[in-house]
């Protein structure tokens, strides 16, 4: 098992920054990569990007590429989500989740889920 916890959600301003932190413990060996998902309200829960652990490769969805940069550090044992130009569409609570699935991109194919962490961005 894999306990992630979630950090650094708030409230800023359309065009503003934030940086989420994700902390792993447990049996994070087992984890191959890392993703960033998102809630909002009466949606479905959306991916945002992953990172994969060993290599530190990375992948978007299209709503934020260019925008966010999704990061690791082993030696932590923490992943980073670096959102810029954010947009009031942002607004969501957001969730790190790790995975031992080839390339996954559905949040059926994580494993260990975070509480989330509020983001809200006023326009």
């Amino acid at each position: 098992q894999v306990q992630l916890v979630e950090s650094g959600g708030g409230l800023v301003q359309a065009g503003g920054s934030l940086r989420l932190s994700c902390a792993a413990s447990g049996r994070t060996f087992s984890a191959y990569y890392m993703g960033w998902f998102r809630q909002a309200p009466g949606k479905e829960r959306e991916f945002v990007a992953r990172i994969r652990w060993s290599d530190g490769s990375t992948y978007y969805a299209d709503s934020v590429k260019g925008r966010f940069t999704i990061s690791r550090d082993n030696a932590k044992n923490t992943v980073n989500l670096q959102m810029n130009s954010l947009k009031p569409e942002d607004t969501a609570v957001y969730y790190c989740a790790s995975s031992i699935r080839l390339l996954p991109t559905m949040a059926r194919e994580y494993d260990n889920w975070g509480q989330g962490t509020q983001v809200t961005v006023s326009s």
